[in-house]
Parts: structure tokens; C-alpha cells; sequence
């Protein structure tokens, strides 16, 4: 592999097997330590162990992030990873993000190829190198489909290359869709004179739910910062629905405003700025957060596991 750090450098990394994960991650690690760039690693824990072990004394050098609890959620990778580690240093910097993996869930998914997509409008004329593992043996040819839209350049043993299929924007209107109905809900219609009572509301169905008290509180909080939304920047008024399934306590919240900008939740507020912190938020309490959106209706949905 011979990926080097330019402008802005986002590579789809295909490998097959332990040998190839380091040899396309190793190299890139000691070329960037070499040159005095930053370098953090944010792989599922296995191959964190796989790396750190290959560096020997260089890891010493390296910040070590386990993805699988730090982007359990896809929409907290952005601000609370890549641009965490990015906007604290000075030049160009190197990542190694592993986001997707084989035990990933369909449901987390689509906010995964998301975010990779996403990748490129939020690091565009940044000096930083992105190189994203995909394990090709493991992962549906769909995904690695996928691999090859949202990342510009692909590499493996045989090299690097452009990616013939490179189209982000695909991406992100592919997974743009409405998500599956819940056969039995709890809902709640608020407008600017209910929202101290739907958060009463979310509180009592996360109690009943299951929730430890801290997640309950988390829920609240997520919760408030979305019906204010609604009401200050969407049509005025939504409607919340609380549910269970799958191991999760669901919370979904409904309005008619349009939320035109794909980045809202995964860029941090600039400091200073009024506003634009609510869905950060929300993605930084959440275990997973997915959104449909349309023009006149954005549906957020949340999850919090039981």
C-alpha cells in the first residue's frame, strides 16, 4: 500500500485475513509517526490488539480509540472521533477509522455508510488522511459496493487505485428512507406549550421501559433537545412515539420541518455559535440515531438498549 497524506485523502482499505489488515495499516501508521503527523487508531477491539501489537514501541506514539464503543453509534463518529482528534492538532494529521464490521447490526448499517459518505463533504481542503479497513471475506458484497462509492481512493495488496464507483452523495439518498413501522406505540402530540410535558412523558415510558436511571436521564435530555427542535426550527409542533424491540427502547419524534443539511448532528458547533448543538447531543447520549428525511417531514428515530 502506498497511500501517503495530501489536501485530503480518504481511503477504503479491502483486505483478506491478519497479514493484509497490517500490512495495509502498519506501514501507514510508521509513515505518518516518520513524518511527525498525529495518528489515531479507531478499529473494533481485535484488530486495535492486532496493531498495537505490530507497532511494538511506535504504539507508544499512537492514540488507540476501540470503535466499537466509541462509534457504536455511526452519527458520534464524526464529531466525537474523527473531528475530536483532528481539530486539536495543528498540520495534517492521519486516522485509521474502521466503522464497519462484520458483527454490525442491518439496523446500524445505513447510518454507517452514511457517515462514510459523509466523510468527504465534512473534511473537504483539510490536510488529513482517512483510511477506512473493509474485510472483504466477511462483509456482504453490497457493503464493500458501498466501500467503493464513498471512498475516492480503494487499496489492497495489488496497491492503490481511483474507485470507479465514487458517488457519496448515492450513498446518502440510498439510505434516506422511511424506516420500518412499530406494531404498538405510546404517542404524545406537543407543540411550544407542551414540551415540559413530553419530556414527563419520555421519562415515565424510559422508567417503564427498562432504563437504568442515568440512560432514563440520558433520554430525557435527547428528547428535549428534539422537541425543541421541532418547535423552534421545524413546523411548531411534532409527535414523539415511544416503543420496545429488539433488546431497545425506541423514541421517535416527528415533524413537519425539513432538515436540509446531511451534516446536522455529526459537526460540533463552532465556538461561539447560537444554537446547532442539539443533535450532537443527541448523537453523543444515543446509542444509535436514524433519520428520514423529505421535504415538509423529518422522523428521528433513537435507541437506547435495554
Amino acid at each position: 500500500m502506498t497511500v501517503t497524506a495530501g489536501p485530503f485523502l480518504h481511503v477504503g482499505l479491502l483486505y483478506s485475513g491478519d497479514v493484509e489488515y497490517l500490512d495495509g495499516t502498519v506501514p501507514y501508521i510508521l509513515e505518518g509517526l516518520k513524518q511527525d503527523e498525529p495518528v489515531a487508531v479507531a478499529v473494533p477491539g481485535r484488530n486495535l490488539s492486532l496493531i498495537e501489537k505490530a507497532l511494538g514501541d511506535s504504539a507508544a506514539d499512537v492514540e488507540f480509540i476501540d470503535m466499537t464503543e466509541a462509534g457504536r453509534n455511526p452519527g458520534r463518529i464524526l464529531p466525537g472521533v474523527l473531528l475530536a482528534f483532528a481539530d486539536n492538532r495543528p498540520g495534517p494529521v492521519r486516522i485509521i477509522g474502521e466503522p464497519i464490521w462484520a458483527g454490525r447490526s442491518a439496523i446500524e448499517y445505513p447510518a454507517c455508510a452514511q457517515h462514510e459518505a459523509l466523510i468527504n463533504a465534512a473534511f473537504t481542503g483539510r490536510e488529513l488522511s482517512i483510511l477506512c479497513p473493509y474485510d472483504r471475506t466477511r462483509l456482504d458484497d453490497d457493503v464493500l459496493a458501498d466501500a467503493e462509492r464513498t471512498h475516492p481512493v480503494l487499496s489492497d495488496a495489488d496497491g492503490d487505485r481511483p474507485s470507479p464507483g465514487y458517488a457519496p452523495d448515492v450513498v446518502v439518498d440510498k439510505y434516506n428512507l422511511p424506516l420500518p413501522e412499530p406494531e404498538v406505540v405510546d404517542a404524545f402530540r406537543f407543540d411550544l406549550s407542551r414540551l415540559a410535558a413530553v419530556r414527563q412523558f419520555a421519562y415515565e415510558r424510559a422508567e417503564a421501559g427498562g432504563l437504568g436511571p442515568d440512560r432514563v436521564e440520558d433520554l430525557v435530555l435527547a428528547v428535549a433537545e428534539l422537541s425543541a427542535n421541532s418547535v423552534l426550527h421545524g413546523s411548531g409542533y411534532g409527535v414523539i412515539r415511544v416503543w420496545r424491540e429488539d433488546g431497545h427502547l425506541l423514541c421517535e419524534v416527528i415533524d413537519e420541518g425539513t432538515l436540509s443539511d446531511p451534516l446536522a448532528g455529526r459537526r460540533p458547533a463552532s465556538p461561539g455559535q447560537i444554537g446547532g448543538r442539539g443533535l450532537v447531543l443527541v448523537n453523543q447520549v444515543a446509542d444509535l440515531v436514524r433519520q428520514y428525511r423529505r421535504p415538509g417531514v423529518t422522523v428521528t428515530r433513537i435507541f437506547f438498549r435495554v
